[in-house]
């Protein structure tokens, strides 16, 4: 065995856990275009009766999101539920801080949720509230309206919106990110924790079976990190379902070896967030174990300027509408890896965002629908991601990076499959060189390759746009082998690799 392979064994009786589906989720916010000309544009030649674009839809649907986040991120802490209710054409504008835009609301929940049923029954709304400005009392409104059968005013008020069907939301966050000091209403750790506690309860007053988030740190870069956490969960524990943990990467001043090891820092964000809730559930003597909501992730160019022209309270301005490139494709990848990696405490993912804003489907008003690089290593896992993660431990030759050190060439995780099978997600971080792998199947009745595929261009900043929407696709690749219960193949340069065992 050549010491510049990489390696490593698989075993059934060796497994993380299974795979939640709400590890595929994704995020609505009403941020620069991701709702108007994003998912929403009446007039649209591929607009339908809802003004909801079909072509969007149709890619969404072959993205395999699951859990939908709606309707922020930092529009939440200012938002009112009540806008986004009833005739459109009754319905305010408003002025939304978060973003300096002009909210016109002819987007609302009821929309939201004729979108999720269009996309399948896979689509579940993951329903985030506002205790910037509002509370305990619109919280418990907001649930009313929702959910309640008839009977009662709020609940009549949505049958007199035309659906007398309770829209049956199980999945709550209790805020967004009010550690952050940009958040509308921002609060103390002490302030917030007290503030998702009683809210928490109330709601379990209506509904005991609920599913709530609370709010962790907005970065593990926060100062309060850790701190925050603790101090949340010592007032919520058990109240609450998961804790939420927020993180986005960039290449910085050309690190590029840095950046593609991204995924080193989401591995260590979660495994420190879990010992925090673990440390908090044993000094309460809880039996409960919380779980994470990873509820904002992407690759996000925050240094970059914006190219488009915006004013102050535009509509729908262009913000974040950044344009990846096969190497953010393969970042990606690894930090879907990661997640999976931790599939036994990580039970909720939200990709942030859907279309347009940090997105994998892009839109031109009046125009076209394309996939972004990072749209494959998504739905690629989204599809072929279900089921058991089995443990692998990576033996592999190292590269030297200046924020983590030395980091291993190889990132990878493995799921069994439903049908048995096993499919092996790996990538590749050496930029130059092909990696060659073997992995030992143990105990797996394994005994062909359904197929290799790759995502990997000689042009690492090769991207899909407009004008050329299908220059980077996964392809299919050749010349691996399995034989004597090992996989042996090879990695390209820079690559994420998707290798379907049955």
């Amino acid at each position: 065995m050549s010491p510049d392979t990489a390696r490593f064994a698989l075993d059934p009786d060796f497994a993380v856990g299974p795979v939640d589906p709400r590890l595929f989720g994704s995020f609505v916010e009403h941020l620069g275009r991701c709702v108007y000309t994003g998912i929403h544009e009446p007039g649209h030649p591929a607009a339908d009766e809802d003004g909801l674009r079909t072509d969007v839809l149709e890619l969404v649907r072959e993205l395999g999101v699951t859990a939908v986040r709606y309707p922020g991120g930092n529009f939440v802490s200012g938002h009112r539920w009540e806008d986004g209710v009833g005739p459109v054409e009754e319905r305010p504008r408003r002025l939304d801080l978060a973003w300096r835009s002009t909210e016109t609301n002819r987007f609302g929940l009821a929309e939201f949720l004729a979108f999720l049923r269009k996309i399948g029954p896979q689509a579940e709304p993951m329903m985030a509230l506002n205790l910037g400005t509002r509370g305990v009392a619109e919280a418990l409104d907001l649930l009313e309206y929702a959910n309640h059968p008839a009977g009662t005013a709020l609940s009549e008020r949505r049958i007199a919106h035309g659906d007398k069907d309770p829209f049956g939301i199980r999945l709550w966050c209790l805020g967004n990110e009010m550690d952050g000091p940009w958040q509308t209403g921002h609060k103390t750790a002490a302030e917030y924790g007290r503030l998702a506690a009683e809210t928490a309860r109330a709601m379990r007053q209506i509904d005991p079976g609920l599913e709530l988030v609370a709010c962790g740190s907005s970065s593990r870069a926060m100062p309060t990190f850790a701190a925050w956490e603790a101090a949340v969960l010592t007032e919520a524990y058990d109240l609450v379902d998961h804790i939420s943990l927020h993180a986005y990467y960039e290449e910085v001043d050309g690190d590029r070896d840095s950046f593609l090891a991204s995924a080193v820092d989401m591995e260590s964000f979660i495994e420190q967030v879990v010992a925090t809730c673990d440390h908090i559930g044993a000094r309460l003597k809880s039996e409960k174990r919380i779980t994470l909501s990873f509820d904002e992730w992407n690759v996000w160019y925050q240094r970059r300027p914006n190219p488009h022209p915006v004013e102050d309270w535009q509509e729908a301005p262009r913000l974040l509408e950044d344009v990846y490139t096969v190497t953010d494709a393969v970042v990606l990848g690894s930090l879907l890896i990661a997640l999976l990696r931790h599939a036994d405490r990580v039970a909720v993912a939200c990709l942030a965002q859907l279309v347009n804003v940090i997105a994998p489907i892009m839109t031109e008003p009046g125009g076209a629908a394309w996939r972004q690089t990072t749209f494959f290593p998504f739905a690629q896992a989204s599809r072929h991601g279900r089921g058991t993660v089995l443990d692998v431990r990576v033996q592999a030759p190292t590269y030297a990076t200046k924020r983590f050190g030395e980091v291993p060439l190889l990132h990878a995780t493995a799921v069994r499959n439903g049908d048995g099978g096993v499919t092996v997600f790996a990538v590749n971080r050496g930029r130059s060189e092909s990696l060659p792998l073997e992995v030992a199947l143990r105990g797996l009745d394994l005994s062909r390759i359904v197929e290799h595929s790759v995502l990997a261009d000689a042009d690492p900043e090769a991207r899909n746009t407009a004008a050329d929407p299908e220059r980077v696709a996964p392809r299919l690749v050749e010349g691996g082998t399995l034989s004597d219960g090992t996989l042996r193949t090879v990695l390209a340069p820079l690559s994420w690799n998707v290798i379907r065992l049955a």
